[in-house]
């Protein structure tokens, strides 16, 4: 069995303010999940959310759910 690491990527948003996150999408298939870290603490803690929940964010901040910053 192999194990497949995440492959990180930035928003082109994310230099602003410093407030940076890194995302890694290419373990939804594969397991279903999606990775989040802060872009600024590679090492540190990842969380891992289901696919279905972090589309479903996506989609509602591009809706504007959330307000802006």
């Amino acid at each position: 069995m192999t194990i497949e690491s995440p492959r990180w990527f930035k928003s082109t948003y994310s230099d602003h303010g410093g407030q940076c996150v890194e995302v890694a999408t290419n373990l939804a298939t594969l397991h279903g999940t999606v990775a989040v870290r802060d872009s600024k603490d590679p090492i540190g803690p990842e969380l891992s959310f289901p696919a279905d929940s972090f589309g479903a964010f996506i989609a509602g901040v591009k809706a504007g759910q959330f307000g802006t910053v």
